[in-house]
């Protein structure tokens, strides 16, 4: 539906309104709360609006008779060919044909920029997404993160937003430090020492090619005896040998028994602990990067968490000074209840270490302080717990907690065949990101991954996304702007040419009841972009593109668009070629949004298949 186009119609309407007020048949302060929807079919117009079921009550009077008034109320207008009251009062618009037919002048005078908008221009809106642990590469979950952040920051901005990509890199605190000691662990094997590895460790193929790396720089410069190393460590445990070196606790604080590890390991390296884990860091971090730029997901900051360590302890004093901090059991609190979290929130542990929380309040309050009007975080569905706290964190420090929109996304679940894949980053036992991506195609990937709401889990299904029928919903919309293309190829291999003011001149030849609900869809890519957009629901865009493609396809297979005389290498008569060109133009627009949509999607527009 063309946004100008319910425009025109809405101030038709207010005048009629207005002047059934003036009339003292409304009262004057009847407020309006009527829509206007695109007809379903032919015989019931173009537009519809219920204004006068809407108002009738106000009226008192019955809708139909209302529907009359307001009618014959209505201002004159070019665009508008007839109006007609429906059912029980329902006003269909009939539009004349160059009202009808505009969205295609729409469409090639602004060509790649059909649909967008700055109606937004000057709100600055920050999108945190994916935002994975810096531990192992990004697994398939993570890949759902990606593609739903990076088709919301591109909806957003296709509205005017100034968009903000950030990914939050998590390069301090205890899970960093159990990949440090795990790579040292690796790097000690590499050197030939006996190493019992840790069951808390990350124990992937990946850590020994890092640890490899830095012995191949340092050497064996860093090499102590594994007994220093696990030393007087989590005595309390009761501590097995697995078959394959690997130690497991059978009973005891497998937190501890790591802990005391990355202890000792600090202790005996000083500063060459942190050789080992900057390694770790810059290959995965860098790993990650290198996946996400392949899957067309880019950010304009990589923040670091270490970035904030002198940034943390200002904002604590913040609260504390507004009394919302106290002491109990040793640890520091923040009184999160009184902001509607379940239970209140420890930000200082008794040993003196800032929580993580403390980290996130750091976190989000800099995201403010930078002037970002909006702030959306996309988080998985295992952080639905950590949202009240932080709104209240936000409360606490005077920031409106509506400020900030919590997306959370839900788990994938990966089936090949009648095999569901199991996931674990700790073993080092998952389909990654890239793995997936080699396997579907970025397109497919990228396109099951927002096709649902984002709270709905997804079943990925290998074999449909590698299908090549009307099934695989990508795969149709894709040759759907593929079979445009081969049209206009036949035809210049034909020696004939688009000939596009022909086109505009013979559209009216578009009288097929699937031409005008092609013409009414594409006039409706604008408004659905802005819902998708205003929305965050990738899905509404997906979802549009599917009817799209279906309704070209269902109409490019019943009405032939090169006439059957060229194809036959013959002259094909006056009123041929004009069709031709009338519906070679309604081709070409409806290539161009699909062009349009699937870009806004990260997707390729393929000019064959």
């Amino acid at each position: 539906m063309s946004q100008a186009q319910i425009d025109e119609i809405q101030a038709l309407l207010d005048s009629a309104a207005a002047a059934l007020i003036q009339q003292n048949v409304l009262p004057s302060d009847w407020q309006n709360n009527s829509q206007i929807t695109r007809s379903k079919s032919p015989e019931h117009g173009d537009y519809a609006s219920n204004i006068a079921l809407t108002a009738a009550k106000a009226a008192k009077t019955n809708p139909h008779a209302l529907a009359e008034q307001l009618i014959a109320a209505m201002p004159d207008n070019d665009s508008i060919a007839k109006l007609e009251v429906a059912g029980p009062g329902f006003i269909n618009i009939f539009l004349n044909n160059d009202a009808k037919f505009a969205v295609l002048d729409a469409i090639f005078t602004n060509n790649a920029r059909f649909g967008l908008s700055d109606e937004f221009e000057g709100k600055k809106v920050q999108v945190e997404f994916v935002s994975a642990n810096p531990t192992s590469s990004l697994h398939v979950g993570h890949g759902r993160g990606a593609a739903f952040g990076m088709s919301v920051a591109n909806l957003l901005e296709a509205v005017g937003y100034d968009v903000t990509r950030e990914y939050y890199v998590n390069d301090a605190g205890r899970q960093m430090d159990i990949l440090a000691v795990s790579t040292y662990l690796r790097y000690l094997q590499v050197n030939g020492e006996q190493v019992h590895f840790p069951v808390g460790g990350y124990q992937g193929d990946y850590v020994t090619q890092i640890a490899e790396g830095v012995q191949a720089e340092h050497g064996s410069v860093y090499v102590h005896p594994y007994s220093e190393l696990s030393a007087d460590v989590a005595q309390d445990a009761e501590i097995t040998v697995t078959a394959d070196g690997e130690e497991d606790v059978v009973s005891g604080d497998k937190n501890a028994h790591v802990d005391g590890i990355i202890a000792n390991a600090k202790r005996l390296l000083g500063d060459g602990y942190d050789i080992f884990a900057n390694a770790a860091l810059d290959s995965i971090l860098g790993d990650i990067k290198q996946d996400l730029g392949e899957f067309g997901v880019h950010f304009e900051q990589w923040f670091s968490e270490k970035s904030l360590s002198d940034q943390i302890e200002p904002v604590l004093a913040e609260l504390d000074s507004k009394g919302y901090l106290y002491e109990k059991d040793g640890n520091v609190w923040f009184k999160s209840t009184e902001f509607g979290d379940e239970k209140d929130r420890v930000v200082r542990r008794a040993n003196g270490l800032t929580t993580y929380f403390a980290s996130d309040i750091a976190y989000h309050k800099n995201k403010f302080d930078r002037g970002f009007d909006m702030v959306i975080n996309v988080w998985g569905a295992d952080h639905h717990g950590y949202i009240a706290r932080v709104r209240a964190a936000l409360s606490a420090l005077g920031i409106d907690e509506k400020r900030l929109e919590v997306i959370l996304v839900q788990f994938v679940a990966l089936w090949r065949g009648e095999e569901k894949i199991q996931m674990s980053s700790r073993s080092g036992k998952f389909v990654t990101l890239r793995e997936l991506r080699e396997e579907v195609g970025n397109d497919a990937a990228r396109f099951y991954y927002v096709a649902r709401k984002p709270e709905v889990h997804i079943d990925f299904d290998l074999e449909l996304a590698k299908s090549q029928s009307k099934d695989n919903a990508v795969y149709y919309i894709q040759y759907a702007h593929a079979r445009v293309c081969s049209v206009l190829e036949k035809l210049v291999a034909k020696g004939f040419d688009v000939d596009d003011a022909q086109g505009k001149e013979k559209q009216t030849l578009l009288t097929a009841e699937v031409e005008s609900e092609l013409i009414k869809l594409l006039a409706a890519y604008p408004a659905t972009l802005k819902r998708a957009a205003t929305g965050h629901d990738p899905h509404v865009l997906t979802n549009y593109l599917k009817d799209l493609a279906s309704l070209f396809h269902a109409w490019y297979n019943d009405n032939r668009i090169l006439p059957v005389s060229i194809i036959a290498d013959e002259t094909p008569s006056e009123e041929e070629l004009a069709l031709m060109q009338a519906r070679l133009r309604l081709s070409k627009a409806v290539r161009q949004v699909l062009a349009n949509g699937l870009s806004l999607l990260g997707l390729s527009a393929p000019t064959s298949m």
